[in-house]
């Protein structure tokens, strides 16, 4: 066996564990091995760790996503153009491969759940920032956002974004909080149901612009 072979198993190994356990302890060195069909030396071998191989799985998951998110964004330039995207079009971009990702128990997303939480108990969560800390494909969608919204500065668009992130976690973690606020009239199991209730609740962020005189808070690029 190839050594590109062996990790790509192992990585495949660790992927199916991770996306199939409760918690991320459940996840050993001689669980992935096994599944691998390789030694239990093979994981400090072709990766350093356990938790460089979790690493690199994770990172994987999340180019998958990622990737789906932009081509999502592409899209909706390209159906639009020569005009702006649509505002729904673009919080779908962004939204909603994670929204569905974690109501899918088919997908990766708990992949990424289990990294994070790994990323925090970690003795070296150096290691884990750059991808749990990564915007390079937000910021991709605010000159996007801006062509809709030029009254906003690139500062107040990515404020709103960050925002519109905060919801997106909401969903995608939290949403027994969500049912109960709602008195459980929303079916939260049904991507299309969240998503559309998402767009329904940000857009306005973008496509509302003050009115002359308002108590609103300026453009921050004024100061």
């Amino acid at each position: 066996m190839t050594s590109s072979l062996t990790q790509e198993r192992l990585r495949t190994a660790c992927e199916d564990l991770l996306r199939d356990a409760r918690h991320p302890e459940e996840v050993t060195v001689r669980s992935i091995t096994q599944r691998a069909g390789t030694n239990v030396g093979a994981v400090n071998y072709h990766f350093g760790s356990l938790e460089q191989l979790i690493l690199s799985v994770g990172e994987r998951v999340y180019l998958r996503l990622n990737a789906e998110r932009l081509a999502l964004l592409q899209e909706a330039i390209r159906r639009a153009h020569p005009e702006p995207a649509s505002v729904d079009d673009l919080i779908v971009a962004l939204v909603g491969p994670s929204i569905r990702w974690s109501l899918d128990p088919r997908s990766a997303y708990s992949v990424l759940r289990h990294m994070t939480a790994i990323a925090q108990s970690s003795g070296h969560p150096e290691v884990f920032r750059p991808m749990v800390e990564d915007i390079d494909h937000h910021l991709q969608f605010i000159p996007h956002f801006r062509r809709i919204a030029p009254w906003l500065s690139e500062i107040d668009v990515g404020f709103r974004i960050s925002c519109l992130l905060g919801v997106r976690s909401q969903m995608t973690r939290n949403r027994q909080r969500t049912a109960e606020l709602t008195g459980h009239e929303l079916d939260l199991g049904d991507p299309n149901v969240v998503i559309a209730q998402v767009v329904a609740a940000t857009a306005p962020m973008f496509t509302t612009p003050p009115f002359p005189h308002s108590n609103t808070v300026p453009n921050s690029s004024r100061h």
